[in-house]
């Protein structure tokens, strides 16, 4: 089984990390549903909550969207350090050749704002190779998330402050 490392974002955005954070990272099971429900239909914990390592939450995807469900389990979680490491360990939404794929979040304070950068370790099925179509629909994907997250959040300054 082959690893494959890929940056899904590296993103500079105005918006303060730690906002950032608990809107993507630590409250994104409240967050993303209510706010954008076209990313996702619900989020449900099957184990603990967001804020533990091992916890593990399963997130529904509305009927329209080309896959049904995920679940995620967290790694690593430093709220001090704007970092959150998961693994995806179930779900449709990756083709056949991945195993499951670990994600690596992290959000750094700058002078403008906040760099965050979104990096993606993909562990295939035997001699299987990611597809560059399949990276560049996940990176879109990430993108388009953290752009509306971002607009909210800057339209909506009490948002998370």
């Amino acid at each position: 089984m082959g690893v494959f490392t890929y940056t899904l974002a590296d993103i500079t955005s105005p918006v303060a990390a730690s906002r950032l954070f608990q809107a993507l990272a630590l409250d994104n099971h409240n967050f993303v549903p209510k706010t954008f429900p076209q990313f996702a239909k619900s989020v449900e914990f099957i184990e603990g909550d967001s804020t533990t390592v091992g916890s593990i939450k399963k997130i529904n995807f509305p009927d329209e969207a080309p896959f049904k469900y995920v679940k995620n389990r967290v790694d690593e979680i430093d709220a001090n350090n704007f970092y959150l490491k998961y693994t995806c360990i179930e779900g449709d939404v990756f083709p056949d050749t991945v195993e499951y794929a670990v994600y690596e979040d992290k959000y750094e304070v700058t002078e403008a704002g906040t760099r965050c950068k979104m990096v993606a370790h993909y562990h295939m099925k035997g001699d299987s190779v990611m597809k560059e179509e399949d990276l560049e629909k996940a990176k879109e994907g990430i993108q388009k998330v953290f752009k509306a997250v971002e607009e909210h959040l800057i339209a909506n300054p009490q948002v998370y402050a």
